[in-house]
């Protein structure tokens, strides 16, 4: 697993999944209770927790496909 590639991926899955999270809390907020205010804590929480699972997995998925390719052994 190639950690600059993984901790890339998560900088940008991260940054992605802020905006997206703050956005929709924004209008979430702005369309029920009438109040356009972002919620943070759910947007920061939302954004690390997909942030280290996303890159995560697509390293694994990743090594699994060179391993059954052939690239890479085991281990």
């Amino acid at each position: 697993m190639n950690i600059k590639k993984v901790l890339a991926d998560f900088a940008a899955t991260f940054a992605l999944i802020l905006v997206v999270a703050a956005i929709v809390t924004y209008l979430y907020s702005l369309i029920v209770h009438r109040a356009g205010t972002v919620d943070w804590e759910t947007s920061f929480r939302l954004a690390i927790i997909l942030g280290i699972a996303f890159p995560i997995h697509r390293a694994m998925t990743d090594r699994k496909k060179r391993m059954e390719s052939g690239r890479e052994s085991p281990g």
